[in-house]
């Protein structure tokens, strides 16, 4: 093979890798890919009664919160009380939030007819035919909810994907940032541990 055709396969194939890299479908393949190799755990701590955010935004801040889910019923945050409640807020044209999905199906799939357990998906664009769209392609069980009031700062103010987990009393027990992997044992046992309190 001549260097002249090394070089053209060479560049055409640089140029595919960085494509798939851009397209947010592949993008998505290729960090759920490194999920599956160990990378993006998320690190969930219990959040310190201690912290300033915490002293400012008491359990009853998020009363007002409610969401509206694909069958057009309300969830009221306040009405949660006494369960674990999983919020993740994403978006359709989001590849981090894209690739996280399969992994929070698996932790919906353990603990969806747990009673002391409820998940809300929430796209935030409110965009219903193409957050059903996604789900049914990704063949996905996940509940689809959508914002029916302001989202708190405590809960979303950076980037999506963003995950916040409330205790039993209302009270988040652990918020992070970034896209994860929630299928992984520690995450199980993370919310055992809040379900058992």
């Amino acid at each position: 093979m001549s260097p002249k055709t090394r070089n053209i396969i060479g560049n055409v194939v640089f140029v595919l890798l960085i494509g798939l890299l851009i397209w947010p479908t592949s993008r998505s393949y290729f960090q759920q890919f490194l999920m599956k190799l160990g990378f993006f755990n998320p690190k969930l701590e219990l959040v310190s009664a201690t912290k300033e955010s915490d002293r400012r935004a008491p359990e009853t801040s998020f009363n007002h919160v409610s969401f509206v889910n694909s069958r057009e019923e309300t969830i009221k945050v306040a009405d949660l009380k006494g369960k674990v409640v999983f919020i993740n807020f994403w978006a359709t044209w989001c590849a981090p939030c894209r690739a996280e999905m399969p992994s929070i199906n698996v932790l919906y799939e353990r603990y969806k007819d747990d009673p002391n357990m409820v998940f809300l998906i929430v796209e935030i664009e409110g965009d219903r035919a193409k957050a059903e769209a996604f789900m049914k392609e990704q063949q996905l069980t996940l509940p689809i909810s959508f914002p029916n009031s302001d989202i708190p700062k405590e809960w979303l103010s950076g980037p999506i994907p963003s995950t916040v987990i409330l205790d039993k009393a209302g009270k988040i027990a652990t918020r992070h940032e970034g896209m994860a992997d929630y299928s992984s044992p520690d995450v199980g046992k993370f919310m055992q541990d809040l379900i058992n309190k």
